[in-house]
């Protein structure tokens, strides 16, 4: 499974970056809002952290505007996929930047006729949130059950499944257990997945002994 990373702070992509852990970011309006930088600057510097896909949203919801939008984005680099709504002009405009070679996500996906739509308009990626499904109610792995298996069934359909809303690493491991292509997640969901209570204490006796043994070892020159 890809891991994305969900944020517009770029030193935390900065810092997982170093740990092989990002296979490519995600932004939305709000996260952008949060971070209260310039838009064209932040997606800029994530792309030069990583290869991967870096998806910067149009913020029009009708298809000529989205496009024009979609076209100031895609300039900025190479890796830039464009997020769209999964709205009937979202899709018709995902539809036609897709046709040119542009990378698009199609995003708040809430089910799996909507997935079965953004497949069908040629997007590379689509995005169903399980975490707002799981806040009204429904099982959010679910809908990623059924879109890995539709999907499964038509291999000429290339959209991958890309999870979000991940709120906790039990939303990342059920994904992954279903088989879904990419989850985004949170830097600190990510940074969660490093906690086991017996990984510190097995640490802390390691140091231990190796402190009461008197040895060292010997450093060279980097």
């Amino acid at each position: 499974m890809k891991f994305f990373i969900d944020t517009a702070e770029v030193d935390e992509v900065a810092k997982l970056a170093e740990a092989g852990l990002v296979d490519g970011v995600t932004t939305n309006p709000s996260l952008v809002a949060k971070a209260g930088r310039d838009f064209a600057t932040v997606i800029a510097e994530m792309c030069r952290l990583t290869s991967g896909p870096v998806s910067a949203e149009v913020a029009a919801t009708e298809r000529d505007a989205m496009l024009r939008e979609a076209d100031a984005l895609r300039r900025i680099a190479d890796n830039v996929c464009i997020k769209l709504p999964l709205t009937p002009d979202g899709l018709a405009a995902a539809r036609r930047l897709s046709a040119e070679g542009t990378m698009t996500n199609l995003t708040l996906c809430f089910s799996a006729a909507q997935a079965l739509l953004a497949a069908k308009a040629g997007a590379t990626f689509v995005s169903p949130f399980v975490g707002r499904l799981d806040d009204i109610g429904h099982d959010g792995m679910e809908l990623i059950a059924d879109m890995v298996t539709i999907f499964g069934n038509y291999p000429v359909l290339e959209t991958q499944v890309l999870v979000a809303s991940v709120r906790h690493p039990g939303h990342l491991l059920d994904a992954a257990r279903l088989g879904a292509d990419v989850a985004t997640v949170p830097p600190k969901v990510v940074w969660q997945l490093f906690h086991h209570p017996l990984t510190d204490k097995g640490l802390a006796t390691f140091l231990a002994d190796w402190q009461a043994s008197g040895q060292r070892i010997p450093e060279t020159p980097a």
